[in-house]
């Protein structure tokens, strides 16, 4: 049954491509990409195609991108082909019911959490801004429901204390990647055990939108930290001194008694920004002004006057 089964990809973003790319190099029969419509992006709003169309037509794969996935067209497109199984990495959309019962075998999600923790579109983000240590990936069979399905398998990873979402996602995308493989050895060989996911232990994982990026000085600092970590590179944290917005890249929490309100500028050590939080203060250690460019707190600091007592918000 190896590389027989009769596949259609669907993925869209970055994330979805070393999946992708462990398919072609292990010589799965992948019938069809489906991805999302090229969207424009950036200042300049040129028209940019997603990284799974330009993988999948660097491989060679036959590329689609239905504006909507409840056409008829595409269900009967889907259909004429006869996939045995369809492989679902961060394709951006729940399919729904009808064309989940398409493939013989059923279809494959690759979810980059240990579920039932993080469901939802944003897990990684999550897991860091909420200080956890470990996370992973898990692939499950898929239901109508948000990540709702039975779970095949799972690989931990370590979270550390310098990861971003950026770095933390690479590394998952490709420890993703060998999971799928080592799940469809796994269906070849009929030695898979899908297992029901614990409902009530399931958490979410919602969409971060751009303004959730503002740092709350009343949370404590290792929070803070923490969620620096987790909206890098989006949204990005930032917060205000007056009306100019500071982008914040990176920061450290110090453990110290503080008396001044949340927000506010402390004594620190030459060359260094210190905060007041809910709870101990905040070290910047890398910083963007509203018309700069991203710089380590000493240089900043050079140019930009940041005295005791200034309030950020």
């Amino acid at each position: 049954m190896k590389k027989k089964l009769k596949i259609i990809f669907m993925g869209t973003p970055d994330f979805a491509v070393p999946s992708l790319k462990a398919l072609s190099k292990n010589g799965y029969n992948v019938l069809m990409v489906v991805t999302q419509p090229d969207r424009p992006k950036g200042r300049g709003r040129k028209i940019i195609p997603p990284p799974v169309k330009e993988a999948a037509q660097h491989i060679g794969y036959d590329v689609i991108q239905p504006v909507s996935i409840k056409n008829k067209d595409f269900s009967d497109t889907i259909t004429g082909l006869k996939p045995d199984i369809f492989i679902v990495v961060a394709y951006g959309h729940i399919l729904p019911q009808n064309i989940l019962a398409i493939p013989e075998t059923g279809a494959i999600n690759l979810h980059a959490s240990l579920l039932p923790k993080y469901r939802g579109p944003a897990p990684i983000q999550w897991a860091i801004i909420n200080g956890e240590k470990e996370t992973g990936v898990t692939t499950m069979l898929m239901d109508d429901g948000m990540d709702t399905g039975d779970i095949l398998l799972s690989s931990k990873e370590k979270i550390t204390a310098v990861d971003t979402s950026a770095t933390l996602h690479d590394r998952l995308s490709v420890i993703g990647a060998d999971l799928l493989i080592k799940t469809l050895k796994s269906f070849e060989n009929n030695d898979i055990n899908p297992i029901a996911q614990d409902h009530a232990s399931a958490t979410y994982a919602p969409l971060l939108k751009k303004g959730d990026g503002r740092i709350i000085w009343e949370k404590t600092a290792e929070y803070i930290a923490s969620f620096i970590r987790g909206v890098t590179p989006w949204p990005g944290s930032f917060t205000f001194q007056d009306n100019k917005r500071l982008k914040i890249f990176s920061a450290k929490p110090i453990l110290v008694e503080v008396n001044e309100a949340p927000g506010t500028v402390i004594k620190g050590f030459p060359d260094e920004l210190r905060i007041a939080t809910g709870k101990g203060a905040l070290s910047v250690i890398e910083i963007q002004g509203a018309s700069g460019k991203r710089l380590l707190i000493k240089d900043f600091l050079r140019g930009n006057q940041m005295t005791p007592g200034i309030v950020l918000h």
